[in-house]
């Protein structure tokens, strides 16, 4: 998240002052050239109450905060739409998320290209905008529950996702630079001050989505259960509203026209350079001293050096994209664990997606706190803190919190209940008859499920684990009440928990199995044995009907809390049940009976328990990977920017955004192809990187730096030259 406020804030350069040429001679001229504007209104653009700050930045600064609020919103509650609506598992729900995430990434290159080169940053932003809108719009349609099925539900789902990728990505390079281009030269500081309120609305926004649309998708039920319409739709409002807002301002706005894409010329260069030396690779032609000066016949020298400085950064990029990978996983493999975890702080109850709030929270923190306080102590220790050791310390802590992971994660697994594997089930044994039950399995081995008969209202104090041989099976029960014996089969498939329910069948019995789901959320159902109909509100928009004798209600997922009166409803009677506490990740069954004087009661048993590891485990995580974000993020951006002329910080800004993409990519190949279990998974992750941050120490060790003055164009070294000797003269006059 830091990573593309950074870059946006960074997008008018602001690690030089863009001064103009004019302003240079100044020690040395006393005539002013006026500088040629860029298709300029007539009248003075009007300012914010009377100071020089353009009104135009206001309108482009609340689009922002939306947009960003419209972004983030909907990508906190993604993953989870993936696993439990349309019922993805956890591995294609991942990498489904992180390729999202990297054609994110890769499209802000096509925005530049359009915005540069055809329709200018103005349209661009108003067009693709249009775009981000319908996305949004499809992506909400496909979580309505009553329009089409889980085909058509997924098909909108990945065709919003691909427009909003577009979108988002399209504009993300045109917003920043377009608000700097509202600025005269002169308002430079001015020009400083709005990126830092621009970069503040982006914080802004990701923080306060990133905790409302959780609330919107878990506390808000629809449809029967968790409201993901209204979780996408929100965020869906807000981008309407700031493209609604972009527009209001377009007579205010200084419009610069397409001036083409340096990006392009770029990558002509190095193709021509290569495709020629390739052409002249016979021995008797003179060798030249670097690659890119076969570009020579073609392009002029300023562009060939400055390309060979933008390729010696180039080369440090390589290794990055591994840090991406693991940052980027907090919206997708580190929500998943906290699934599994118990939100209920006492004070706060958080859902999974809620913990991403930490790290624009601690972003906020840390970067006033590493800039005032760690580094200047480290430089006070007379360490050579450089930049590039910065960003490798950052690799380690990215490091450390992926192995803090995989300690959680193996003490959830240490904590959860044991899962079937393939060729078995657990079976769970639940006596509802009047007296007891002796159970017995009857095929190649009789196998009695308990030692004793089960007690009327009496469940098996633990699962059984039942072999199939195959990956279904038809198993076949003998169950003895009283004088009777009765055979009753029933179907099974492997990797499932299934109940096996006996009930009373006038002076006999029966019995009936269903699967129990096991998917992390607190989930109940109910068992009805009234003669009537029950209706029960749950705090949803749909009743949840239970047949009469012995009918069983669908699952309904419900939000953690005490439920001390449940409102019920018969056809002739209402009455209330007490339900008692919900937790984490349980998965509850409810027996509805009138067996005493006091009306309908309840009868609670928990299939799965509950979740056990609190949420907050994960905090320490979320402290090392953001600590490390901050190390990375803003110091690599500060040190690729004072490599590289100033002609080619827009090609470094889009070549720092597609390491983001290729990380992402990298989750998404992990994720798809890998077998292993979720805690080896992320040692892996920790490994690969701690094996990348030493190849990187080794490729920093090696590289040296470029002083600013060496970058920089001839003309500005002969202005400087001026300003020198200026300076100099100056000098010497006052001490004479």
């Amino acid at each position: 998240m830091l990573e593309e406020r950074e870059s946006k804030k960074s997008a008018m350069n602001p690690f030089q002052k863009n001064e103009s040429k004019e302003t240079f001679f100044l020690p040395v001229c006393t005539e002013e050239v006026p500088p040629r504007p860029p298709s300029l209104p007539k009248d003075p653009p009007p300012k914010i109450c009377g100071s020089n700050y353009p009104l135009s930045i206001a309108f482009i600064v609340v689009n922002e905060f939306c947009e960003r609020f419209s972004y983030y919103g909907m990508k906190a509650v993604l993953t989870l739409y993936f696993l439990y609506f349309l019922h993805w598992s956890e591995d294609t729900s991942t990498s489904v998320y992180h390729a999202f995430n990297s054609l994110c990434y890769f499209t802000p290159i096509l925005g530049a290209a359009i915005a540069d080169s055809w329709l200018g940053k103005f349209k661009t932003i108003i067009y693709l905008s249009l775009v981000y809108v319908l996305g949004h719009v499809i992506k909400s349609l496909g979580a309505l529950p009553i329009l089409g099925g889980h085909m058509v539900h997924t098909v909108l789902s990945l065709v919003g996702l691909s427009l909003i990728a577009l979108g988002t990505g399209g504009i993300k390079p045109c917003v920043a630079a377009f608000g700097g281009d509202q600025f005269e030269q002169k308002h430079e500081e001015e020009r400083t001050r709005y990126f830092s309120v621009f970069y503040l609305s982006i914080n802004a926004g990701s923080l306060i989505s990133t905790f409302i649309t959780p609330m919107l998708r878990g506390d808000v039920q629809c449809f029967g259960g968790d409201c993901y319409a209204l979780a996408f739709g929100v965020p869906g409002f807000l981008m309407v509203i700031a493209l609604v807002v972009f527009a209001m301002g377009s007579k205010m706005y200084k419009k610069t026209p397409p001036e083409g894409n340096i990006l392009t010329q770029v990558v002509k260069c190095i193709w021509f350079a290569i495709s020629n030396r390739f052409k002249n690779r016979s021995g008797g032609i003179t060798k030249r001293q670097h690659w890119l000066d076969w570009a020579a016949e073609k392009y002029p020298k300023q562009l060939i050096m400055d390309v060979k400085a933008l390729t010696r950064v180039l080369c440090l990029y390589i290794p990055l994209p591994m840090f991406w990978a693991l940052l980027e996983q907090q919206g997708s493999r580190w929500t998943l664990q906290a699934t599994r975890m118990n939100g209920n702080l006492g004070f706060i109850v958080l859902q999974p997606e809620q913990m991403q709030v930490l790290n624009p929270f601690l972003v906020l923190i840390f970067i006033p706190l590493f800039d005032l306080g760690i580094y200047r102590l480290v430089s006070k220790c007379g360490i050579n803190f450089s930049s590039l050791r910065k960003m490798a310390v950052g690799m380690i802590l990215a490091c450390l919190a992926f192995a803090v992971v995989a300690v959680v994660e193996i003490k959830i697994n240490e904590m959860a209940p044991p899962q079937p594997g393939p060729q078995e089930i657990f079976l769970q044994v639940l006596n509802l008859a009047d007296d007891e039950v002796k159970v017995t399995v009857l095929g190649d081995e009789n196998n009695s499920l308990l030692a004793e008969s089960l007690k009327s209202f009496q469940k098996m104090p633990h699962y059984s684990k039942l072999h199939l041989k195959t990956k279904s099976k038809d198993f076949h029960f003998h169950l003895k009440y009283h004088n009777l014996s009765v055979h009753t089969e029933h179907s099974v498939e492997e990797k499932n928990w299934y109940s096996l329910v006996i009930l009373e069948d006038g002076k006999s019995i029966s019995s009936m199995m269903f699967s129990i789901m096991c998917n992390n959320v607190s989930i109940l159902r109910f068992v009805n044995t009234l003669h009537k109909e029950v209706n029960i509100s749950l705090g949803t928009d749909v009743p949840l009907n239970v047949g009469e004798d012995y009918g069983v209600s669908a699952y309904r997922t419900m939000q953690t809390g005490e439920y001390p009166e449940v409102h019920c409803k018969t056809e002739d009677d209402d009455f209330s049940l007490n339900l008692g506490l919900l937790d984490f990740g349980a998965a509850y069954l409810f027996v509805i009976t009138n067996s005493t004087n006091q009306g309908p009661q309840a009868w609670k048993t928990e299939n799965i328990p509950a979740n056990k590891i609190s949420i907050a485990w994960q905090l320490p995580q979320y402290a090392l990977v953001t600590a490390g974000e901050v190390m990375f993020s803003v110091t690599g951006l500060e040190f690729s920017y004072s490599q590289a002329p100033s002609s080619m910080k827009s090609v470094l800004q889009a070549a720092w955004l597609l390491t983001i993409g290729v990380g992402n990519f990298i989750v998404l190949a992990v994720a798809q192809f890998s077998s292993l279990v979720q805690w080896a998974e992320f040692i892996l992750f920790s490994f690969l990187l701690l094996v990348v941050c030493l190849i990187f120490s080794i490729m920093s060790y090696y590289y040296v730096p470029i002083k600013p003055e060496d970058i920089q164009d001839p003309v500005d070294k002969q202005i400087l030259h001026i300003q020198r000797n200026m300076i100099n003269l100056k000098t010497k006059n006052t001490k004479l």
